[in-house]
């Protein structure tokens, strides 16, 4: 029984695709006699033909593998793509490291473990680049004699 038609029509009728028209299979002789618009709307008062509803597309898997990441997992280096500057730019990493910088160097003033001047000295210095990380300033101010490595904590 060729319904080609039919589902066209009902297609139009309904206001969406062809593969989301349903037909009754108990009524399938009813609708193939079915040859105007008109007569597939009141097919479709009757019941005999529907609308079927969109399938959506499910997210469980990619919700799961979200709230893994937050958790800070499969971040490791077989799951990277890119640079590390495509990662977290040179610029966002800069500002992160010369605040927790610039936090310990004011931690270190407000303390009076360092005075004002070598507060200054270290902070251009931190400005021009000079320190890595927080541990790296430690290792120079241990290094030069500015701190005792107790006070380092």
């Amino acid at each position: 029984m060729d319904l080609r038609l039919q589902r066209r029509l009902a297609a139009q009728v309904l206001k969406c695709g062809m593969n989301r028209v349903w037909f009754d299979p108990s009524a399938l002789d009813e609708i193939a006699s079915a040859a105007t618009k008109e007569d597939i709307r009141n097919l479709v008062e009757q019941g005999l033909i529907k609308r079927k509803p969109v399938k959506g597309v499910c997210r469980v898997r990619i919700n799961y593998k979200k709230a893994q990441k937050r958790k800070g997992r499969r971040r490791g280096h077989g799951s990277r793509k890119g640079k590390k500057t495509a990662r977290l730019s040179r610029k966002e990493a800069w500002i992160l490291r010369i605040r927790a910088l610039r936090r310990r160097l004011r931690y270190l003033r407000d303390k009076g473990i360092i005075d004002r001047r070598t507060y200054r000295m270290l902070y251009m210095k931190a400005k021009g680049g000079e320190f890595r990380s927080v541990s790296h300033l430690n290792a120079y101010l241990e290094a030069q004699g500015l701190i005792k490595k107790e006070e380092v904590a």
